[in-house]
């Protein structure tokens, strides 16, 4: 392969990255590609990417809350790194490198739109405090009767071996009367393996009758909490039928010779010998 060529590869496994993990994956992929400038121009679309896809967040400017990076606060064309904060209501440059907001400035918005808008973000910030550690939910305008609910919560735990990620997109048009949302959740389990879970869900829901008010934020909301609640049930029993019955199924305890391989003595194994004294018999004719 050519320079070129695997910077290319190196970016199809960026956007791969588990949750949380994509540090670890580029400091391994920069010192296979050793070349850091031609390396961070070849992914930086990769990193626009993945930071769009999977929610990432970062420090609002002048302000001490989280903003979701999507598609839905982007403002420009498709090559801008300009977001939008709809609670501040400023834009700001992203770095999807080193994942810091800059150059805010002030932006104009619907104000007709801005009421439902702020009371859909109170609702939602009430029901991340109580149902997500360390969640972040962010609601845009992209267009004029339309509104998108984002959720995104992390947690990273590779003391235990594992990281996983919720992200939840509601789209609400007003004109169609429609709610349509998607539920995706990432988890990674290392320990002794490579376990990854990627789910992805369509809730159904219903636009209120009294929206656009503040009562119909609440109770869009609230059917938001029963969905989530009964797709996490149904994740956990998953999970349980997993570790009781379907991995073991893949793969006996121990390999055919009954014994662990001690993979630091490797190396000085005599395979022929070794077989013949952990099965009892003679290898061959």
């Amino acid at each position: 392969m050519n320079p070129e060529q695997r910077v290319a590869a190196a970016a199809k496994l960026l956007v791969q990255s588990p949750p949380g993990e994509i540090n670890d994956c580029l400091t391994d992929i920069r010192v296979i590609i050793d070349d850091d400038n031609r390396l961070q121009r070849g992914i930086d679309q990769a990193l626009r990417e993945y930071n769009i896809a999977q929610f990432v967040t970062v420090q609002a400017p002048n302000a001490d809350h989280q903003i979701i990076i999507s598609d839905a606060g982007l403002i420009g064309s498709d090559e801008d790194n300009r977001f939008f904060d709809p609670r501040t209501k400023t834009s700001f440059l992203f770095d999807h490198l080193g994942l810091a907001a800059s150059e805010p400035r002030e932006e104009e918005v619907d104000e007709d739109a801005e009421t439902f808008r702020a009371a859909l973000d109170s609702a939602a910030q009430e029901y991340i405090n109580d149902h997500y550690r360390d969640g972040v939910a962010s609601v845009f305008v992209p267009s004029s009767g339309k509104f998108t609910l984002q959720l995104v919560a992390n947690r990273y735990n590779p003391a235990n071996f594992w990281s996983g990620r919720w992200r939840s997109k509601y789209e609400i048009d007003m004109d169609a009367k429609t709610v349509k949302g998607v539920i995706y959740v990432t988890v990674h389990y290392y320990e002794q393996g490579n376990v990854q879970l990627t789910t992805e869900y369509t809730p159904t829901l219903s636009l209120p009758p009294s929206a656009p008010s503040t009562q119909a934020a609440k109770q869009l909301l609230l059917q938001i909490a029963e969905q989530e609640n009964t797709y996490q049930s149904a994740l956990s029993d998953t999970y349980q039928d997993l570790g009781e019955k379907r991995f073991k199924t893949l793969r006996r305890a121990l390999p055919m010779t009954r014994n662990k391989i001690d993979w630091d003595k490797v190396t000085g194994y005599k395979l022929g010998a070794e077989l013949t004294a952990s099965r009892g018999g003679n290898i061959g004719s």
